[in-house]
């Protein structure tokens, strides 16, 4: 055992619990894309392998243009690093030190926990409401002098409601312009609530806001991780200052790049998922299950209904199990339909069926 001698507070870091696998067993569980990005995203990561012996650009700059023309920002107010999680825990390190306090909604991502510990902040966790969305009274209650930042994930995963931008900027105007407004979009490319649009506006009037948004999801990059910040440009300075240099590699930047220029195939996929999503969730509700509204590409089954975890293992499928009830990523029209057999058994045999 080794004798180093660990910070406490790392000792006592919640760990960050990725869901299972098993050969040949099809995953619902991680909120990815089914299906992989299009050939010409593929063909670029190809390309980029003749140059692998080099460097990837430190800065990302082309890729911070091209998300800056994109959202009509400048390329200085765009930051890139190694997913959301990464940006996330350098946003945070620019603002947070001992003493100091960070709000968040809960339950909500697994990394708001693990995150603000690492930065030597406290976490204040504040209950989400009924419906499983943002209780932003509770959250502008629970600031203090000592709060730095505040973080709001809208759609919210793993429930799937998500905030209008007017109750975002509500939000923002009504908080103190020295607390860093963290928004977390990973998943709002999948919304479709009226109202429901991206914060980035809300920059210029209030530049303590940053934006969070990754090539993850809709885009289907996971494999590569890919994350960006939009902000302020000297808020962008002191978050690049703190991610880890030559971090996000060629490969990733090439693929990243040729996403966004295949903006249609992006689209496609996307339509897909929101189409599958529409028909699988009213569905589930017929057979009695409690689901939050979802403005993602997955939905929460609230309630006792743990034994669905196994029930679909049985038959190949991985589902996310949380204290809250079961997380399933919406998937391939054929994967949606093996998980609605086996939630339809299981509402019977557990008389949730109504």
């Amino acid at each position: 055992m080794s004798n180093l001698r660990f910070r406490p507070a790392v000792l006592s870091l919640p760990r960050y619990k990725p869901s299972k696998s098993a050969p040949d067993a099809v995953k619902i569980s991680s909120n990815e894309m089914p299906t992989p990005p299009s050939p010409a995203v593929l063909e670029a990561i190809a390309r980029e392998l003749n140059t692998i012996n080099r460097y990837p650009d430190l800065t990302a700059a082309r890729l911070r243009e091209a998300l800056g023309q994109r959202f009509g920002v400048g390329a200085d107010q765009v930051c890139v690093g190694t997913g959301s999680s990464a940006i996330l825990v350098a946003a945070l390190s620019a603002v947070c030190q001992p003493g100091t306090q960070v709000v968040y909604p809960w339950r909500s991502f697994e990394s708001y926990p693990i995150a603000v510990p690492t930065v030597g902040a406290d976490p204040v966790p504040v209950e989400l409401l009924p419906d499983g969305s943002h209780d932003l009274v509770a959250m502008r209650e629970a600031i203090t002098p000592d709060t730095v930042a505040v973080i709001l994930c809208s759609p919210n995963n793993p429930t799937g409601p998500a905030l209008t931008y007017e109750e975002i900027a509500s939000f923002v105007a009504d908080a103190p312009d020295d607390v860093m407004i963290i928004v977390d979009e990973a998943y709002i490319d999948f919304a479709t609530k009226p109202g429901v649009r991206s914060a980035v506006p809300l920059i210029d009037e209030h530049p303590n806001v940053v934006v969070m948004r990754t090539f993850s999801k809709a885009h289907a990059l996971a494999g590569v991780r890919v994350g960006y910040a939009i902000a302020d440009p000297e808020v962008i300075g002191a978050i690049q200052s703190l991610l880890v240099p030559f971090g996000v590699s060629s490969l990733a930047l090439a693929a990243a790049l040729a996403s966004l220029a295949d903006a249609e195939a992006v689209q496609r996929a996307v339509t897909e998922i929101v189409a599958e999503r529409e028909r699988i969730v009213p569905a589930l509700r017929e057979l009695g299950y409690d689901i939050p509204d979802t403005q993602s590409n997955f939905y929460l089954l609230r309630g006792s209904v743990y034994g669905l975890v196994d029930a679909c293992a049985r038959v190949g499928l991985i589902v996310r199990p949380f204290r809250e009830g079961v997380r399933v990523s919406v998937g391939s029209r054929e994967q949606n339909d093996r998980f609605l057999s086996v939630a339809a058994d299981f509402a019977r045999a557990e008389g949730i069926a109504q």
